[in-house]
């Protein structure tokens, strides 16, 4: 494999840690904004930002796992 492949891998998960860091900051700051407008929904707004953060998870786990199976075949 060549070299520039590995580059695009690398950059791959770079950017899928990156994009994953910025959706769970948005995800748990709207969740906080919330509970300040509404405190009485604090326990649904946890759960919600939990199902969230998951969500946000799963593409950049999703990529790092392909970038590093095209990281060993090189």
């Amino acid at each position: 494999m060549s070299s520039l492949a590995l580059i695009g891998a690398g950059l791959a998960a770079a950017g899928a840690a990156i994009g994953g860091a910025i959706g769970n900051g948005l995800v748990i700051s709207k969740m906080l904004e919330g509970m300040a407008r509404q405190p009485e929904l604090s326990g649904q707004l946890r759960t919600n930002m939990f199902i969230g953060v998951g969500l946000v998870e799963a593409v950049p786990i999703i990529s790092i796992v392909i970038s590093f199976l095209l990281f060993a075949k090189g």
